[in-house]
């Protein structure tokens, strides 16, 4: 039996049966397998915990937070990267995603591109990394040429970085700053790392970017008060944020956000202070865009 040392491709066995068993047992079976990843995401709850500090630090700086992935690893990045634009009204660019292959690649080709570490290298220098970024490699194995070559650049770039995967004491986790190492034990189908260790890293990146906005001010309470009224229903979810947070009425919200200019944090911190918009976001601007700093100015 061949043995390359890595945990994400352990567990095979061909005495499992799998085509014998009946559907029912095989969801539950992997249902099972799933269950075990939550726990293990918690048992790394500190080092997610020092990556957000890192991560929100340059953010509020005006820096820039980088994933870097191949293949799953790379869509699951590509997806937290891109729901920041329309849930916390992030400029684009500035919470970005680089993936190994070009998007209009087949998988195949996207799969190939993997092994190449100079192209993960070149994509950073394109992208002017620098001191002011955090750049985050995301791989299962801890081994993929691409997010290494990435890495490799953006710590000589003096980049922040860090990494989440799912094996312990990797290849990417030696090369950077902080490691989130989610050891989530063999996968469902030996190998398949879009099983476990996928659903392992969306939730990790989950908290990573939505902690790290929760940091920004970006949220009031459990309200996502910087979203970005990009469609009817995004429209309709911020009419419903600002009348939670002030407990106005309707006619009230929709004075409020017309005189905001769609701003939901203005228009809370008008509606709750009682005070104009313009004098809203100008308490909004000193407390560093933050509405209980808002408030507390306001008291």
């Amino acid at each position: 039996m061949i043995d390359n040392g890595l945990v994400t491709e352990a567990g095979g066995d061909p005495d499992a049966g799998y085509e014998t068993r009946e559907t029912l047992e095989l969801v539950e079976l992997m249902n099972e397998a799933d269950s075990a990843v939550p726990a293990a995401v918690g048992r790394v709850a500190p080092d997610i915990a020092a990556v957000i500090d890192a991560v929100a630090e340059r953010l509020r700086a005006g820096g820039r937070l980088v994933y870097v992935g191949a293949g799953s690893s790379g869509m699951i990045a590509a997806l937290d990267a891109s729901e920041c634009e329309t849930t916390f009204s992030v400029p684009p660019g500035v919470v970005v995603a680089l993936v190994a292959g070009e998007a209009a690649d087949p998988p195949m080709a996207q799969a190939e591109a993997e092994d190449d570490g100079e192209s993960g290298a070149r994509d950073v220098l394109a992208l002017e990394v620098g001191p002011a970024d955090a750049v985050i490699g995301v791989s299962a194995s801890g081994t993929t040429p691409y997010a290494l070559g990435a890495l490799e650049s953006a710590r000589a770039a003096g980049a922040f970085t860090a990494c989440v995967v799912a094996a312990p004491h990797s290849r990417l986790g030696r090369l950077v700053e902080h490691e989130v190492a989610v050891v989530v034990g063999p996968e469902f189908l030996a190998g398949s790392t879009r099983l476990k260790a996928g659903t392992a890293q969306k939730l990790v990146l989950n908290t990573i970017s939505t902690v790290s906005m929760i940091r920004l001010g970006k949220t009031y309470g459990n309200l996502m008060v910087d979203v970005a009224p990009a469609n009817e229903k995004l429209s309709g979810r911020v009419r419903r944020i600002v009348a939670t947070a002030s407990g106005a009425s309707g006619q009230e919200v929709d004075d409020a956000l017309q005189a905001a200019g769609g701003d939901a944090r203005v228009a809370i911190v008008s509606l709750l202070a009682g005070v104009d918009a313009p004098t809203a976001r100008h308490r909004l601007d000193r407390s560093d865009r933050s509405i209980a700093g808002a408030l507390e100015l306001a008291e």
